[in-house]
This record gives structure tokens, C-alpha cells and sequence, in this order.
């Protein structure tokens, strides 16, 4: 784990020098990532895709302003977010938060019986459809947060908030869900 952003900093240097093999070497590690955010932001598949280019296209030109020494992920988050809210900006749409269900967990291996798929599914579902109901600031914290599994600053660079502000928006929305989902029970 200490190798890695060791790694990450001599290749972000490399790529300031014009190495473009290390710059590839960062898309490719960040490349999921910059889309999922994309995609959150979008909604739409192909423009993610657009946006996640665009912002390492623009991070590359960026590279002689990045921060020596700094963590590139949030960085590059935050141009490939920022890309991703000017495209949809243009475009007059108002995003909505899709994910993919996540996979079902397994206990052992065991394959999960058709009535317990189809109550996870049902859960997942309520549950997706809560956070869709959330205002775009807090569902985007939500999804950076739990959905993306990013930590308190890369989602706070990444939305161009402070981390207080993930702080307060995370614990508003949570509660807006606790709620929303307790009353969908009762």
C-alpha cells in the first residue's frame, strides 16, 4: 500500500515531463472510476464516456498546474465531475442517479433461494428509489460516498465542496433515508 502512491507520484512526474506511456499508465488505474463519476453526474452512458475522456484530456493539459506532491485521484475527479455538470448543464437535463445493483452477496458460496433474491431486490430497489428522491447535492454524496466507495476528500474534491460540507450533506441525507425507508416499512 505505501509502493502505490509512490508509484502514482513518479508517474504523475514522468507524465509533466511528457511521458505519455505514464499518463496512460493513470488512465488506465482511473479510468473506471472517472467514468462511474461521470455516469452519476450524466446519467447517460455515452455522455460519461465523453466526459471521462474530455476530463483526462483536460487533466493532461493541466498536468504543469497539478500540485507536486498532491493525490491525482480527487484531482482528477473533480475536473472529470466538473466536465460531467457542464455537459449535462448544456444538454438541460436533470440527471438521475442509476445505479447497477450491486451483486448479491454470498454466504459461503451458497447460491441465495428465489425468495431471498427477490427480497434483496425489492430492499435494493425501495432502497435506489430513496435516494433518487434525495436532492442532487446529497444524492451525489451519497453515491460518491457509499456507491463509489470514495473517502470523505476524494468526494469532497471531486464535487469541488470542502469535507465538512460531505460531512453535513452525508448526515442530511442519511437521515432523509432512515426516514424514507423506516416509513416505507411501517
Amino acid at each position: 500500500m505505501v509502493s502505490r502512491p509512490l508509484a502514482e507520484n513518479e508517474l504523475v512526474e514522468r507524465a509533466r515531463h511528457g511521458d505519455e506511456n505514464a499518463y496512460e499508465e493513470l488512465v488506465r488505474a482511473h479510468q473506471g472510476i472517472a467514468f462511474r463519476i461521470a455516469y452519476l453526474t450524466t446519467g447517460n452512458a455515452a455522455e460519461a464516456e465523453d466526459a471521462a475522456q474530455e476530463g483526462f484530456v483536460k487533466a493532461y493539459r493541466a498536468l504543469g498546474r497539478f500540485r507536486r506532491g498532491a493525490p491525482f485521484r480527487p484531482w482528477l475527479l473533480q475536473i472529470v465531475a466538473n466536465e460531467a455538470r457542464n455537459r449535462r448543464r448544456s444538454a438541460g437535463r436533470r440527471a438521475t442517479l442509476a445505479l447497477r445493483a450491486a451483486e448479491e452477496g454470498s454466504s459461503g458460496g451458497a447460491a441465495p433461494s428465489p425468495e431471498g433474491a427477490l427480497l434483496a431486490g425489492e430492499e435494493r430497489g425501495r432502497l435506489l428509489e430513496a435516494v433518487n428522491g434525495l436532492r442532487e447535492e446529497e444524492r451525489m454524496v451519497i453515491a460518491c460516498r457509499y456507491f463509489l466507495e470514495l473517502s470523505e476528500e476524494e468526494t469532497a474534491a471531486s464535487l469541488g465542496v470542502r469535507p465538512g460540507t460531505v460531512k453535513s450533506r452525508t448526515s442530511r441525507a442519511l437521515a432523509r433515508l432512515r426516514a424514507e425507508l423506516g416509513e416505507a416499512h411501517g
